[in-house]
């Protein structure tokens, strides 16, 4: 008997995530969403409910803390939700010199960026690991490759979430669960205006790309196994400059991006 399964997504609500639970809800799959507001999740269920097939189940909650993460996992646990894809999209950045910053604040984007996305990892990967099948997605950003001061938590946050995602999708090699990590550069979501970024001289330099087409870019590479998926040129070229820039180079031509925001 085939057990029905779910994709989970964590910041559903908006931007990329919105957009990636359309695009698995079209492709088949039954989705579990998560978000902090109720409201806009009801919405985008039932926006995919009359256009797809797939059941969709909702789950408000704020996995910038620890008891979110915990409420969430008892919640699928009790209900006997079986996992066969993760998508950690859920995520924050805060601008400014870390010292100046809301310490609480910068907690709460580690809390979210890092802990939430390696605590459902681990999670979604006892129900993939019994049936040796899975999917999984982190979502990391251009700023992986590289110290970002004026917005050092965020950047040092996805720098761990690449180096994690790409260590763990050797581990499970030949597992049948693959780890594809998504590195988008700037795109159009609300992001920049959460971060107090604004119209940044980042987002001047390099013009945001699309949220839909970054989930498609994510989602084709998650389906076929892909470990790294970097949509776009101009993204692919940022990603590779630290290669061939040395620290002390990149870290002040970053620091003068983000001060001339």
């Amino acid at each position: 008997m085939n057990l029905k399964t779910y994709t989970l997504i964590t910041g559903a609500s908006g931007g990329i995530g919105f957009d990636l639970a359309q695009i698995a809800a079209a492709d088949g799959r039954n989705l579990i969403l998560v978000a902090r507001s109720a409201e806009k999740l009801e919405k985008l269920a039932g926006e995919i409910r009359k256009t797809t097939k797939s059941e969709v189940i909702t789950i408000p909650v704020d996995l910038s803390n620890e008891a979110g993460v915990n409420r969430l996992i008892s919640e699928i646990s009790t209900s006997d939700l079986h996992i066969d894809g993760l998508i950690n999209n859920a995520g924050f950045g805060d601008f400014g010199d870390f010292a100046k910053a809301d310490v609480s604040k910068n907690l709460e984007m580690i809390q979210l960026n890092i802990s939430a996305l390696t605590h459902l990892t681990h999670f979604a990967l006892q129900d993939m690991l019994k049936v040796g099948s899975g999917r999984i997605m982190n979502v990391a950003s251009t700023a992986a490759f590289m110290p970002g001061p004026g917005m050092a938590v965020y950047y040092a946050s996805k720098a761990y979430v690449l180096s994690f995602s790409e260590a763990l999708s050797r581990e499970l090699k030949g597992s049948g669960i693959t780890v594809t990590t998504l590195c988008p550069g700037p795109t159009d979501t609300d992001f920049a205006t959460a971060a107090g970024l604004g119209k940044s001289l980042m987002h001047r330099m390099l013009p945001p790309a699309v949220s839909l087409e970054v989930a498609k870019a994510g989602y084709k590479a998650m389906i076929k196994g892909n470990a790294l998926e970097i949509p776009g040129f101009m993204n692919k070229l940022t990603s590779i400059t630290p290669r061939f820039t040395p620290r002390s180079v990149l870290k002040n031509m970053i620091y003068g991006i983000h001060k001339n925001h």
